[in-house]
């Protein structure tokens, strides 16, 4: 027998009961459109996740203030005065691998304008901070270096606060207030959204560094430095090389604790990566279980049908049929239940994922990898569920086939 008659024959036997060999399928769309639904949810997951550190900057290097010791007392991350101008400069100088560097230090601002007002975040800082950011502009430019050599009372606005402030209209050119100071608005920023940690990226404004120290804060210390690697690898190498440079400059002895903190974002998407991996593969592994139990079904069906058709397999193999044509015309039946309720779970995740999608507003993406393996693993399913049925209709005898009732 030939492979496409094995085939007519089979969907011919299934299609004897319909109902049955529906319900016989009911398992296997379940578990793989669950599995696809939940691999889409996973991956979504993962692709908006790196998508909001990608938004945070490329090969990015974040340099901030420690902790500080006083008197027994730790008084956390941001405590100390020690990181300065001059250490962002020597990091431009002394470390290779970084391209860019830019200050930062920031505080609470209440900016008004005409009627309406908004208490958001200010962030001191220069030019290049938008370069290392990748942050394109809505309207308007960046404020200049000259404007932070003249501490010049410029403000470039984040998308939710010209929002808040000024609605549709284009702010560029108009004048706000940051307390008691008049500030021309230079540039809007482009929408960014969330960050990894649920902050609004877009709630802010920015002004030059030299401005916020003499004119709002009176600091002269930075809490920020931000800089970018020339690549992913070399961000690793330069985290290390920055270390050692600020401990050389702020005179700390083996042993002592850094006054300092140094954070690569490589590391916080590798760890964010696979976080989101092991929970794709435990949403996966969840509904794979669902395969499995299908290929219970499709196993206890087939036993079922081999004791239904005993006789028919004995007139089969007393005319001439083999051994194998007996294994594989049943072993094909499996497969094809398996294989056609793998199509139409394809079918239901896709569904669900559109719908999961429009209901709850989640990112999903379909991946076509995720879709190939959920076929094969259909398939194996049959294989797998249906050699046993298969080969103990294949190993009847004959006479005792014919012989039963």
């Amino acid at each position: 027998m030939d492979l496409l008659a094995i085939l007519r024959i089979a969907i011919r036997a299934l299609t004897r009961n319909k109902m049955r060999s529906l319900l016989t399928m009911l398992g296997i769309i379940i578990g793989v459109g669950a599995v696809i639904a939940t691999v889409g949810v996973g991956q979504g997951a993962q692709q908006q996740v790196q998508d909001q550190i990608a938004a945070m900057g490329t090969n990015v290097i974040f340099v901030s203030s420690g902790s500080v010791n006083s008197a027994g007392l730790r008084l956390g991350s941001g405590a100390t005065k020690t990181l300065v101008y001059d250490d962002m400069a020597a990091i431009l100088r002394e470390v290779p691998t970084i391209s860019m560097a830019a200050p930062s230090s920031g505080a609470s601002a209440q900016i008004v304008y005409e009627n309406q007002n908004w208490n958001t975040r200010i962030t001191g800082t220069e030019p290049q901070y938008f370069q290392i950011r990748t942050w394109d502009f809505a309207r308007g430019s960046s404020f200049t270096q000259d404007d932070v050599t003249r501490s010049a009372n410029v403000v470039v606005l984040g998308a939710t606060v010209q929002q808040n402030l000024f609605g549709n209209t284009d702010p560029t050119g108009q004048t706000v207030r940051i307390g008691n100071l008049p500030f021309q608005v230079v540039g809007v920023l482009a929408a960014k959204g969330q960050s990894g940690i649920g902050q609004d990226q877009d709630d802010a404004i920015y002004v030059p560094i030299t401005t916020l120290q003499k004119k709002i804060t009176g600091q002269d210390w930075l809490q920020n430095i931000i800089a970018s690697a020339t690549s992913q690898p070399a961000s690793y190498a330069a985290q290390d090389q920055i270390t050692g440079l600020l401990r050389d400059r702020h005179r700390i002895r083996p042993g002592q604790d850094d006054d300092f903190s140094v954070r690569n974002l490589a590391d916080v998407a590798q760890l964010a990566d696979q976080s989101s991996k092991v929970m794709t593969l435990l949403l996966a592994s969840i509904a794979g279980v669902s395969l499995i139990v299908g290929g219970i079904g499709i196993m206890n069906i087939m036993l079922v049908s081999v004791t239904e058709r005993t006789r028919e397999i004995g007139i089969r193999i007393a005319i001439g049929a083999t051994e194998s044509d007996v294994l594989r015309q049943f072993l094909s039946e499996s497969v094809v239940l398996s294989l056609a309720g793998g199509i139409i779970g394809i079918l239901f995740g896709v569904a669900s994922s559109i719908t999961i999608t429009k209901v709850l507003g989640w990112h999903i993406l379909i991946s076509a990898l995720a879709v190939m393996a959920a076929v094969v693993f259909s398939m194996a399913v049959g294989v797998f569920f249906g050699f046993y049925p298969a080969r103990k209709a294949a190993r009847l005898d004959p006479i005792e086939a014919l012989r039963f009732e």
